[in-house]
């Protein structure tokens, strides 16, 4: 007695595909042709049926999900690198004025000490101790 070899014959990627095609072909004239209310007896059929539909639109909202994370993602970095070039602007501004200060500042203090000087050499001269 021979046995019958335990083979499983999976179909061609490509075969599938049309399948595939063809189920999604059918599903569509269905919803197309019937009522709305046997529209529920396709649903749980659908739901039922293939899983590779439910990945499939689940790949889909995971793309999109990633694509508005990945936009939202950018329009932040925007923002931000946008408010480090304002503060840095605003820095420089805010140097340009404290050097200007301190340069006025620097001439102050030099008459300051011309003035000082003269006081002391008059002060000198006049013999006051």
């Amino acid at each position: 007695m021979e046995r019958p070899s335990l083979e499983i014959n999976l179909p061609d990627t490509h075969e599938e595909g049309k399948l595939y095609v063809v189920d999604s072909l059918n599903n569509l004239n269905k919803l197309n042709v019937c009522p709305d209310g046997s529209q529920h007896a396709l649903d749980v059929e659908e739901n039922t049926g293939d899983t590779e539909e439910n990945t499939s639109g689940s790949n889909i909202r995971n793309q999109c999900l990633f694509f508005i994370t990945f936009i939202l993602t950018l329009i932040i970095s925007l923002a931000l690198v946008s408010f480090v070039i304002f503060l840095i602007i605003q820095t420089r501004n805010k140097m340009d004025q404290i050097s200007s200060r301190l340069i006025s500042e620097k001439k102050n203090i030099e008459e300051l000490k011309k003035m000082n000087n003269m006081i002391l050499k008059h002060l000198n001269q006049s013999g006051i101790k």
